[in-house]
């Protein structure tokens, strides 16, 4: 069974303000476990479903989008970039219409962050810097598993 987790934070608890807009605004470390045999890449989406107030959410904030990363990686660094990526791996695009992560820095209330890891059985063609929404469409029935970790943050200021 395909697991997500950080060692930074557990599933339903708070993000470490380190991996904010009032921290370094760095990627957390993802490790997962139980690939499934037939997965030939996996895909990654991070996003905040309460944007912009978790009272009256309006959209789904997204956060960081890769995808085609090898099914033997077994996470991702703290702070990972693009040339910490493991080998193969494709970006796309967040809401800030840039590649990358970009962090919690929700502008009321405490947000939900879920971390959607997929196993897919197929490698994508290379998408060229997809939405979330693009890379959905292409992962359409070829998800085999999918595991979630979410955490919870709230500004300070």
């Amino acid at each position: 069974m395909l697991a997500l987790t950080s060692s930074t934070f557990q599933h339903g608890s708070a993000i470490p303000s380190i991996y904010t807009c009032e921290g370094r605004d760095i990627a957390p470390p993802l490790a997962w476990t139980g690939v499934p045999a037939g997965a030939k890449s996996l895909a990654l989406i991070v996003d905040d479903p309460d944007a912009p107030d978790p009272d009256k959410p309006k959209m789904t904030w997204v956060h960081w989008v890769l995808y085609n990363i090898p099914p033997s990686a077994a996470g991702l660094p703290e702070g990972a970039t693009s040339g910490d990526l493991p080998k193969g791996t494709l970006e796309g695009q967040n809401d800030w219409h840039r590649t990358g992560y970009g962090g919690p820095c929700p502008p009321i209330g405490r947000h939900r962050y879920f971390h959607k890891l997929y196993a897919l059985d197929v490698v994508q063609p290379d998408l060229r810097i997809p939405t979330k929404r693009d890379l959905e469409a292409a992962m359409q029935g070829h998800v085999l598993e999918h595991a979630e970790l979410m955490g919870t943050y709230q500004r300070s200021r």
